[in-house]
């Protein structure tokens, strides 16, 4: 990126965020804080009004905006890309309010850049097969818990738990975060029902209501302190096995479903390191790859393949 370029996508990304920080800068666009001294400097020459502050950062002065941006046909066609994404990995209420913030961008393109998004369209396709909604789901709370989190408001939810498939009603949440894995938005937050931090699978929780209750969020951990410690809590189990290297190629994106760490190298084959909680979880992935993988440690999991293949053998016998 040539330095004009760059001194326009840094006023662009001042307006994005009340304070940004030098470091945020350096690393945004690559350069050393020297670099962005001297570009913030020539801001200023150019009448941009670019306030500061000591030890915190820079910002732009209350009133100035830019007037709307054009954008390239790479940074289109990566919001289409994200709409795509939007559909299939939010909730109803996200969906709604992306199309309304995509129609008023769509409305500053220029009528080229509009027709290459609707050439595009057509050939970009989510592959996933979204879970039946269930009626007393509603799935409709991921805006609300935005709003709950960024204003530090405290929720209340009614909740179907998993592990024994009943439903807790008014359990007062005060939350800390929101995570996607397992193919699920999760909500992290403190329970006061059992006065602990817990974890919240959004399609299992049937109602919610945002209170007008503020939490201190001084004495909450962070959503980095919960999963660390998580981490630190959770009793996982060493496994190594070894692996065909012609099959490498296909554990490339499922082993970190596993727990995968490392790897080294074992002539014609890998050897690969997990940290697990579940060895009957990691057992049934290595039966797909039958004699290619070869079990190292524990030998507990050994056992565990010899019952799976016993199970299997008297199911098809």
């Amino acid at each position: 990126m040539n330095r004009i370029d760059r001194i326009s996508a840094i006023l662009i990304l001042l307006q994005t965020k009340k304070i940004i920080k030098s470091y945020e800068i350096a690393d945004r666009f690559n350069i050393s804080i020297r670099t962005v001294y001297r570009d913030i400097r020539a801001l200023e020459g150019a009448g941009i009004p670019v306030g500061s502050e000591a030890g915190t950062g820079y910002f732009l002065c209350e009133g100035y905006h830019l007037p709307p941006v054009m954008f390239t046909g790479e940074e289109a066609s990566s919001l289409l890309t994200a709409e795509k994404l939007v559909e299939k990995f939010t909730d109803t209420s996200v969906k709604r309010y992306y199309k309304s913030a995509l129609d008023k961008i769509k409305s500053v393109l220029s009528g080229k850049e509009r027709d290459f998004l609707e050439n595009l369209e057509s050939h970009i396709k989510i592959l996933y097969a979204e879970p039946t909604p269930r009626e007393d789901f509603p799935n409709n709370f991921l805006t609300d818990i935005q709003r709950a989190l960024a204003q530090k408001l405290t929720l209340v939810i009614d909740y179907l738990a998993l592990y024994n498939d009943k439903i807790t009603k008014n359990r007062t949440i005060e939350p800390i975060g929101l995570c996607y894995y397992g193919f699920a938005w999760h909500l992290i937050g403190f329970c006061k029902l059992r006065n602990d931090y817990r974890d919240f699978r959004m399609d299992r929780i049937m109602k919610l209501t945002v209170t007008d209750e503020k939490y201190d969020i001084k004495n909450k951990k962070t959503l980095k302190d919960y999963w660390e410690e998580l981490s630190r809590t959770t009793e996982l189990e060493p496994v190594i096995v070894r692996f065909d290297k012609s099959i490498k190629s296909y554990l490339e994106r499922p082993k970190y479903y596993y727990g995968f760490v490392d790897e080294k190298d074992a002539g014609a084959q890998v050897e690969m390191y997990f940290l697990i909680d579940s060895l009957s979880y990691i057992g049934r992935w290595l039966l797909m790859h039958g004699k290619k993988a070869e079990i190292i440690k524990p030998a507990s999991l050994k056992t565990i393949m010899k019952e799976l293949v016993k199970e299997l053998n008297r199911h098809y016998l």
